[in-house]
């Protein structure tokens, strides 16, 4: 006996494909699937129904005619005050343009230090209360 011939394998063996020719190695007439029916041939097409009359695949589409939108809605891009505070410096006009949207929400996550001038641009209740507290203008 040999050492080596112990030794742990430190490739796995590569599986082998059935339904490849008799050559393969693997199956060359029903590669383990048994002999006939539906289960050894192929996938059916979704239309397919197993009877005569095909309008069980129509009848199990739903109306879908106007139930969708064509464009997707874009969500609303959202500032919280202290990033705002981060961007802008005292008596600033902050306003869709400046933010580089074409319209934000802004929301009160942290404060706001600085009275800044806002235009055009939609709020949050207690955003509201934060820039007037702190002086801002909101028009």
């Amino acid at each position: 006996m040999n050492i080596q011939s112990n030794l742990p394998k430190t490739t796995a063996k590569s599986q082998k494909r059935v339904g490849r020719g008799y050559g393969s190695g693997v199956g060359g007439h029903t590669t383990g699937r048994g002999s006939k029916g539906d289960k050894v041939r192929g996938t059916t097409k979704i239309t397919f129904d197993g009877t005569k009359i095909k309008k069980g695949w129509i009848k199990r589409t739903p109306f879908l005619r106007g139930k969708h939108r064509t464009l997707k809605l874009s969500t609303i891009p959202v500032f919280n005050l202290t990033r705002i505070d981060a961007m802008f410096k005292v008596g600033a006009t902050v306003d869709p343009k400046a933010l580089n949207c074409q319209y934000a929400k802004i929301l009160s996550g942290g404060s706001l230090t600085k009275a800044l001038n806002f235009k055009g641009l939609l709020y949050s209740e207690s955003a509201k209360k934060a820039i007037l507290a702190a002086g801002g203008k909101i028009d």
